[in-house]
């Protein structure tokens, strides 16, 4: 099977495993995905394959942010946005950009930014391909 996306995974590093691992399980549900691969200190997260790992580091060092980026999630539908924004704040997340459109991101766009556990940008977004071929066909 080809996969869509050019991205392999991604890992984020966490301080705080075992609280990080509940609030990843609530958010990555909201969107259909669950773990489906773990190893100690580690937990994988996919539809199918493992895409996005939230582990300790490696290194043994402190984990920590970096200014300008943020992990973006596929969301099936506005509605799944909604709910992983509402599932990050029952577990500890703040809020860096409610559900709603983002006009400079395009119509077809509908998304929402929360910060995890331990200070990582994260989003939830839905692409509506109808809406962006309608857009097109004009």
């Amino acid at each position: 099977m080809d996969s869509p996306s050019i991205l392999s995974h991604i890992s984020v590093g966490t301080n705080r495993f075992e609280e990080a691992r509940k609030f990843y399980d609530a958010v990555m549900s909201a969107l259909g995905a669950k773990p489906v691969m773990e190893v100690p200190g580690a937990v994988a997260y996919g539809r199918q394959f493992p895409e996005f790992w939230l582990q300790t580091p490696i290194d043994g060092q402190k984990a920590t942010t970096a200014n300008g980026i943020h992990f973006g999630f596929s969301a099936p539908s506005k509605e799944a946005v909604h709910a992983f924004y509402d599932a990050a704040l029952a577990n500890g997340a703040t809020c860096d950009g409610k559900p709603g459109p983002r006009p400079a991101y395009g119509d077809p766009y509908y998304g929402c930014f929360v910060r995890d556990l331990d200070g990582h940008k994260i989003e939830a977004a839905f692409w509506d391909e109808e809406l962006a071929r309608s857009q097109r066909t004009e």
